[in-house]
């Protein structure tokens, strides 16, 4: 069996085929399997926004002038369907895979290929419905590094050091979610060639992860006999003593819909709610995201370690989806551009603190180690079905009572999250 990362020590690696570390096994920290997940969710996550936001888009106003926006929504709804299906079923295959590389390198490894050779294919397609069809693989390949990369937090970390390396990861994270779009703009001169760029930095992503993770072999893991109940345990959304997990998949759902409500229409916020010109909507545009970069990446490394040393996950999140409500009321009182950029910044930090703790208490919730991609696969879920209801919601208030009620409608979203958070009980 390959060795494991700094901080293991032999009981680890004699249980390592049972796919969990106590802590007892683990005394210290294992820095080595954080760093590879930071930067393998960079090298895949900074690709991806770089181009769903800005080469895309660019692609389609070559391929459909006239119908862009149309284009761009269909592209948006396929992509999102086919992640759904693929981060429960490639998960469920990763938790399922027996090999001497182990049951998460094989995946983000060839799922890192596959996802380079698509972004040069999409970059290549010359028709609406071919771009819906590359575009859709290419999502069916990205799922393969993400619900299986995860998934290495609750393999390979004990319960203790679950905070530090869930903030390792979310500074990879916070990373790839703000420096992506920025490189992908640096190539909206040259479509082709920032696809190409893209996709070779998306090929590092599984084997940079997988040289350093040092996943051990799983063929000394139990085997599963393929019957009904297997398939009901491994291919289905928990049954089983998952009132927690459930908690945790909602709470996580409407806090990531309360910031999304108002990042989604925040340029028509500035412009039409506090009537800012268009050069003075792109400075605030600017500063705002900066201010939630900044934020972000602070929080990201802090609250982790925090959170260890009190032993404590759901208090670190609760306090962070208050911080979010905190800041969307703000805007609420003033149609002034200030408070944007006071909700920036706290919203930021409450978001900083939510992305390095949540990924712990997500592990924590597990009704079974064994089926963790497949599950952390389905809470994930909540992301991208976040991103989906804010704007919808917003959308809404708009309708029913102008921009100003998006920023009650957003804080109360994150106050029911917390709420649910707070309702765990088999977490501190």
């Amino acid at each position: 069996m390959s060795a494991v990362g700094p901080g293991a020590i032999a009981p680890e690696r004699e249980s390592a085929w049972a796919g969990t570390v106590e802590d007892a096994g683990q005394p210290r920290r294992p820095l080595r399997v954080g760093i590879a997940l930071a930067l393998g969710v960079v090298l895949w996550l900074g690709p991806y926004l770089g181009v769903n936001a800005v080469l895309l888009p660019a692609r389609v106003a070559e391929i459909a002038p006239a119908a862009k926006e149309t284009v761009v929504a269909v592209l948006a709804t396929s992509a999102m369907i086919v992640a759904t299906l693929a981060n429960i079923v490639i998960g469920a295959l990763s938790d399922l895979t027996r090999s001497r590389w182990g049951r998460r390198a094989p995946w983000i490894v060839g799922g890192s290929v596959a996802s380079a050779a698509m972004l040069i294919v999409v970059s290549s397609v010359n028709t609406v419905g071919l771009l819906v069809v590359t575009w859709c693989i290419y999502q069916l390949a990205l799922n393969a590094i993400v619900a299986p990369l995860i998934a290495v937090i609750s393999d390979r970390v004990a319960p203790k050091h679950r905070g530090t390396i869930s903030s390792i990861y979310a500074l990879g994270y916070s990373a790839g979610l703000y420096g992506g779009q920025i490189l992908g703009a640096q190539f909206l001169g040259s479509v082709t060639t920032g696809f190409a760029v893209l996709a070779a930095v998306t090929l590092l992503s599984g084997p940079v992860a997988a040289v350093l993770m040092r996943e051990g072999s799983s063929l000394g893991m139990p085997q599963q006999r393929f019957d009904k109940q297997m398939l009901l345990d491994n291919f289905s959304f928990p049954r089983h003593g998952a009132r927690d997990y459930y908690l945790a998949l909602f709470g996580k759902f409407l806090i990531v819909a309360a910031t999304f409500a108002i990042s989604g229409y925040q340029l028509y916020i500035l412009t039409d709610y506090m009537l800012l010109g268009g050069d003075d909507t792109s400075r605030y545009v600017s500063l705002i995201s900066l201010f939630l970069m900044i934020t972000a990446l602070v929080m990201s490394a802090a609250a982790g370690p925090i959170s260890d040393r009190l032993q404590r996950r759901r208090l670190p999140v609760v306090i962070a989806a208050i911080l979010v409500s905190i800041g969307a009321m703000i805007p609420f009182f003033a149609a002034e551009a200030w408070t944007m950029l006071a909700y920036g910044l706290i919203a930021g930090i409450g978001m900083g603190a939510f992305n390095a703790v949540d990924q712990a208490l997500n592990v924590e919730v597990l009704p079974d180690p064994r089926t963790a991609a497949k599950d952390l696969g389905i809470l994930n879920l909540a992301n991208t079905g976040g991103q989906v209801l804010g704007p919808v919601l917003a959308a809404v208030a708009i309708s029913a009572a102008g921009y100003q009620a998006i920023f009650p409608a957003a804080a109360v979203l994150s106050l029911i999250g917390a709420i649910l958070i707070l309702l765990i009980r088999s977490v501190r």
